[in-house]
């Protein structure tokens, strides 16, 4: 009896390990979920959103293993993200943090923003207002801000928020992106720091490029705590669950 029960406990532990194992093999080479803490991607994303990154996108490097373990030099199975992606990668300032944004710049492309419009090699990118979009504070007082549709060169469009074309960051140098590197910036443009600030994010490394954002399989407004059981089902964001990122 005894040896049956010594030999249960190890199975068990077996498959414990196995599990675990196969949740690190699928995290660090197929998809790896994340979540957002800040405002800086609405309207596209939201605080309390949770995403599935795809690690495949982009091929790998040293940020797509646990810890940034140095074991890939480099990148391999390398795809250049498109313009217009939404990815996660690696703050280069440290190389640590997780950023989430827009990919705006491609190598050699010239970026600047002049009274509020991005201008992408010299031409100026389109942009739509389709209408107010209303987001609420921490203090819970609504604030409606223009809503926007642009649309970059290769036809690729989302909305964009801009509160004013006189904010701090709406008149820029003209940043010219070196190879091997990306320009990223946030689709809440008064609220972001960005490849814009060059002391701050700067220009994206190839090498810190973590995956593209694809699919939401979670979403809550933060109204309910862990502990609020009771309000769970109210807090759920119904309408944002498994949505594509576009």
């Amino acid at each position: 009896m005894q040896d049956e029960k010594e030999g249960e406990f190890w199975e068990t532990v077996r498959i414990v390990c196995y599990a675990v194992l196969l949740s690190i093999v699928f995290r660090t080479f197929a998809y790896e979920p994340f979540n957002i803490p800040s405002s800086s991607m609405v309207p596209t994303l939201l605080v309390g959103d949770y995403l599935f990154v795809s690690k495949t996108s982009y091929g790998y490097s040293r940020y797509s293993l646990p810890f940034g373990l140095p074991l890939i030099p480099g990148r391999i199975y390398f795809t250049p993200p498109e313009r217009g992606d939404v990815a996660v990668f690696k703050l280069p300032r440290d190389n640590e943090t997780d950023y989430i944004k827009r990919i705006i710049g491609l190598p050699g492309d010239r970026i600047q923003v002049t009274d509020g419009r991005l201008y992408i090699n010299g031409e100026m990118v389109e942009r739509k207002r389709i209408g107010e979009y209303v987001m609420r504070n921490k203090r819970g007082d609504f604030k409606s801000m223009p809503l926007y549709i642009e649309t970059l060169p290769g036809g690729r469009s989302h909305r964009i928020i801009e509160m004013s074309d006189g904010a701090q960051m709406d008149n820029t140098e003209e940043y010219l992106v070196p190879e091997g590197h990306y320009f990223a910036m946030g689709d809440n443009r008064d609220n972001s720091m960005d490849s814009r600030v060059q002391a701050g994010v700067g220009f994206v490394p190839e090498v810190n490029l973590v995956g593209r954002a694809e699919r939401l399989f979670f979403s809550q407004d933060g109204s309910a705590k862990v502990w609020q059981f009771w309000k769970w089902p109210f807090a759920i964001r119904y309408g944002r669950l498994f949505q594509e990122i576009t």
